[in-house]
């Protein structure tokens, strides 16, 4: 019980302190992750994210901006398209944008990330998401091979509502343990809701 409680408490710590870090620097490429879209119209939370890495591509950091996330059934666009809509509509030029559009899962959208990564030939990244979510992203990424440094955004609704903040470390602890320990991705769909991607 005591090992226990001490890796839990550990884990908390890391989830905060990885999420308190903006590691932004000249990369190949900056991704972000998915979170909920509805019919192309971006939830808050993924409006944040793209918001925020819209902000690092404009500063001249990265060649291009990749934007990931499927759809559930009955959807018209997936989170990336989403996203390459949004992006495009704020003078990021579409020649600038990659697509992942059909990871349901951080894990998958990580793994096709890779994918993308080598089609490329792009090694660096600057992955943007919650604070909370940061952590294992990193995680991923590093387990993908991919050089990663996290960026994440500040005015996400999952980290300035002391409710939803709180759900999203309990989804990362989880999260974390199961990816770990049992090596399998908690999140059943990257647009089930506006919790931490999802």
């Amino acid at each position: 019980m005591l090992g226990a409680c001490s890796l839990t408490a550990y884990t908390t710590f890391r989830i905060w302190q990885v999420g308190q870090q903006d590691g932004r620097r000249q990369v190949d490429a900056i991704v972000v992750l998915g979170a909920a879209q509805y019919n192309g119209r971006p939830s808050p939370v993924l409006a944040a994210r793209l918001d925020h890495a819209i902000e690092l591509y404009k500063e001249g950091l990265a060649k291009y901006l990749i934007t990931t996330g499927g759809k559930l059934q009955g959807d018209n666009y997936t989170e990336a398209q989403t996203g390459y809509k949004y992006a495009t509509a704020r003078n990021v030029p579409a020649s600038a944008i990659l697509m992942e559009t059909t990871g349901r899962t951080t894990l998958e959208s990580m793994e096709h990330v890779r994918a993308i990564f080598n089609a490329h030939d792009l090694h660096t990244a600057l992955f943007v998401s919650d604070r909370s979510h940061m952590l294992r992203v990193l995680r991923l990424a590093q387990d993908q091979g991919i050089e990663g440094w996290a960026s994440p955004t500040q005015t996400s609704p999952d980290d300035t509502d002391e409710r939803l903040f709180r759900n999203s470390m309990i989804h990362e602890l989880g999260g974390m343990g199961l990816y770990v320990f049992v090596n399998e991705d908690p999140d059943s769909s990257d647009g089930l809701s506006d919790t931490p991607a999802p």
